[in-house]
């Protein structure tokens, strides 16, 4: 593991000049993204780049050419702009941009393969399955509680915690008006704390805690003011905390993420054997004023505008 103890200092020479952050786009994570973008905007150009602000459309190649970019900052959240439907593009248009590359984004958007990676790398996850919709609301898929969520979206849109007491799973998901894809990931619930970590190339940054007065840690929690609240350094013993940045560093290598990824676990102290259980990888975290990974950053003396200047120069193609 890297030395976390001493803040990093990034005093790079720019290789880009002109950058495009692409932002927006028709993802149920439309809003956040735009906030990403816009902050992300904002710090380029503190650090001395001509930046072009792109709200994503499908003509995206269109905008693109039009807007001649040296590199592309990505800050889209959720499908076609975090499951390597924009990073083929980029490919093929022979942009670097930021992040991870086509495959990593693809397999890490999409969870039960995550989860099989993950597991063969030695990082545990809960108990799971992949199923239809339509079967997961026709009654229990397994013992509650669990938790379904949707096995291609973030920001924990489409997810329901089903507890012990419930009659049946929640009639959303054999609606017509659901479009979060037909395949669900049904996975045993892990009570207990929620801990994340940032990853910033070859370096967790460290463990931030995640609390709400939220049912849980969903979309409202993770992007509203005051919808939760972040404890860092986590107040968690010093081999949890490093067994967390280890699986973090691990899910990022494993995957072939690049750039700056962030890794969610679940924490239950009450368990015998295992304690903390991987859900997810982003590898294009959240950028707003309320996000995780530059609040970690800051943490170790890395700027917000600093951490954007590294993301934009760690860009390339082949990624």
């Amino acid at each position: 593991m890297n030395d976390n103890s001493q803040p990093a200092t990034y005093n790079l020479q720019p290789r880009f000049q002109r950058i495009a952050v692409l932002k927006g786009g028709w993802s149920p994570e439309r809003e956040v993204s735009l906030n990403s973008g816009a902050a992300c905007a904002k710090a380029l150009r503190a650090k001395g780049y001509d930046v072009v602000e792109i709200d994503a459309t499908r003509d995206l190649a269109g905008q693109l050419t039009a807007a001649r970019p040296d590199a592309v900052f990505n800050a889209l959240h959720g499908q076609w702009g975090e499951d390597g439907c924009v990073q083929g593009l980029l490919e093929v248009m022979g942009i670097p941009y930021t992040h991870s590359g086509v495959l990593a984004s693809s397999l890490a958007m999409d969870k039960q393969r995550t989860k099989l990676i993950l597991e063969d790398a030695g990082v545990p996850s809960p108990v799971g399955k992949v199923m239809s919709r339509f079967d997961a609301a026709g009654g229990h898929a397994m013992e509650p509680p669990y938790v379904i969520k949707p096995n291609s979206q973030g920001s924990s849109v489409g997810v329901f915690i089903i507890r012990k007491g419930d009659n049946r799973p929640p009639s959303e998901l054999a609606s017509d008006k659901w479009a979060l894809g037909d395949d669900v990931l049904v996975e045993k619930f892990i009570a207990g704390r929620e801990l994340t970590v940032a990853v910033m190339g070859d370096r967790a940054l460290c463990v931030t805690e995640i609390t709400t007065n939220l049912a849980f840690y969903d979309y409202e929690a993770k992007y509203a003011p005051g919808g939760s609240m972040h404890v860092l350094p986590a107040a968690v013993p010093d081999a949890i905390s490093r067994l967390c940045m280890e699986r973090a560093l691990k899910a990022h290598q494993a995957l072939g993420c690049r750039g700056v990824s962030r890794s969610d676990f679940r924490y239950d102290e009450t368990l015998s054997g295992e304690k903390v259980f991987f859900l997810e990888v982003n590898t294009q975290p959240g950028m707003t004023g309320t996000s995780l990974v530059p609040e970690q950053a800051q943490h170790l003396g890395i700027s917000f505008p600093e951490l954007c200047q590294w993301i934009i120069e760690d860009a390339s193609c082949q990624r």
